[in-house]
């Protein structure tokens, strides 16, 4: 299966990027002797890839860091970088590849010191002769002063270092950081390609999968999810559910704790594994033993583990919360589709009968107003707002209309 598979919906940017990697391959043969081909100027040593949440920005950098890196026997025969069975695409896949470097946060942000040792890493030559790839999957979540410390690696790039950037959208990377990248924008999916995917790839039913890539509303990780996981799907229930709850203030007020509280028992069970985990490889990065004094230094590690498990936590609490009213936003737009008589398939078509019940019950004002709390609660948990305050807020609203 190539690289490129993964892609849903994006032929064009595939089209760049893999005009982009022959031509890298082509500099690559030059500096070698071998004989040129190509056109140089289709590769560049910074990308910049945005699009909305779930249309596989990472996605699109990690099979353009394998194509770079692709070392195919068929290449020599004109095919296409990134075969997906060579050693070098298997190793950017896996994550093994000593050449390509992934940065990701489980925390809320990227800090200097990372970005710093990233800097400095770029400037060294590829150990396999090929390309330094640094991929950051996250570059919105960068300090200023991290930011500033990547500047200094994109304006002065290394001859064979790529830089490749995810971020949501343009406005959320520095303009003299974006301004030295070529920009990539990916689109939102069709659901028709979604379904599909989950068909070939997962082997769920062409009626769940329909329903899956529609309820997903783009997001193809979030589709995935809804089509194999029952939790997610019992979720997305519970969440739709809301609008039906919100009769009285009671109700308000018991929707938004359920919400908090699912996002916190999603925070609790990760830190039941992967904190463990983490504080007992550290304990043993240390040599400390069970009951022991803890050797020198190692309490300052654990500090500094706890801080970096807290940020985890809280990110995944925000994330929780941001799918949940993601689908409420899905639930409220099919609402207006409906009182505007809109035709189409709707974004929650397994909810059809909910959809009718709410959008008889009111105007379409009163939906506009409704969507606009939903995304109040967004903006307010964004300025770290507490969780129950800003979803009961929202409840509330959603009730008065």
């Amino acid at each position: 299966m190539s690289v490129w598979d993964d892609l849903v919906g994006q032929d064009r940017v595939v089209e760049q990027l893999q005009a982009a990697a022959r031509a890298a391959r082509a500099s690559v043969l030059a500096g070698r002797g071998g004989a040129a081909a190509g056109n140089a100027s289709l590769m560049t040593h910074a990308w910049l890839f945005t699009g909305p949440p779930g249309a596989g920005q990472v996605t699109a950098a990690r099979a353009f860091a394998a194509a770079l890196q692709c070392t195919s026997p068929d290449l020599e025969l004109g095919g296409v970088p990134g075969c997906g069975f060579c050693d070098g695409c298997h190793t950017v896949l896996s994550g093994s590849h000593a050449d390509v470097k992934q940065v990701r946060t489980d925390g809320l942000s990227i800090g200097v010191g990372d970005m710093r040792d990233l800097v400095l890493r770029a400037a060294s030559y590829p150990t396999g002769g090929r390309w330094s790839v640094i991929l950051v999957d996250a570059a919105h979540r960068l300090t200023e002063a991290a930011a500033n410390a990547l500047l200094k690696g994109v304006e002065e790039p290394s001859p064979r270092t790529v830089w490749l950037l995810c971020a949501p959208s343009v406005q959320d990377v520095l303009p003299t950081i974006r301004s030295r990248c070529r920009l990539l924008v990916l689109r939102t999916p069709a659901a028709e390609a979604v379904a599909d995917m989950l068909v070939r790839r997962d082997g769920v039913e062409p009626a769940a999968a329909r329903i899956a890539a529609l309820a997903g509303q783009g997001d193809i990780d979030r589709a995935r999810r809804l089509a194999v996981d029952e939790q997610a799907r019992s979720r997305r229930a519970e969440v739709l559910r809301i609008p039906l709850e919100v009769a009285d203030l009671g109700g308000c007020l018991a929707a938004a704790q359920r919400l908090v509280d699912t996002a916190k028992a999603d925070a609790e069970a990760l830190a039941e594994t992967q904190d463990a985990r983490e504080t007992e490889d550290l304990r043993a990065a240390y040599g400390a033993a069970e009951g022991s004094r803890a050797p020198r230094g190692m309490a300052g590690a654990v500090k500094e583990l706890e801080k970096r498990q807290k940020s985890r936590a809280t990110r995944t609490r925000r994330e929780t919360l941001n799918v949940a009213l993601g689908d409420l936003l899905g639930f409220y737009r099919d609402v207006l589709a409906l009182q505007f008589g809109a035709g189409g398939e709707l974004a929650n078509e397994d909810q059809r009968p909910a959809l009718q019940r709410v959008a008889g019950a009111g105007a379409a004002e009163n939906t506009l107003r409704r969507i606009e709390a939903v995304l109040a609660c967004r903006r307010a948990l964004d300025r770290n707002v507490d969780p129950l305050l800003a979803v009961e807020a929202m409840t509330v609203a959603l009730r008065a209309g």
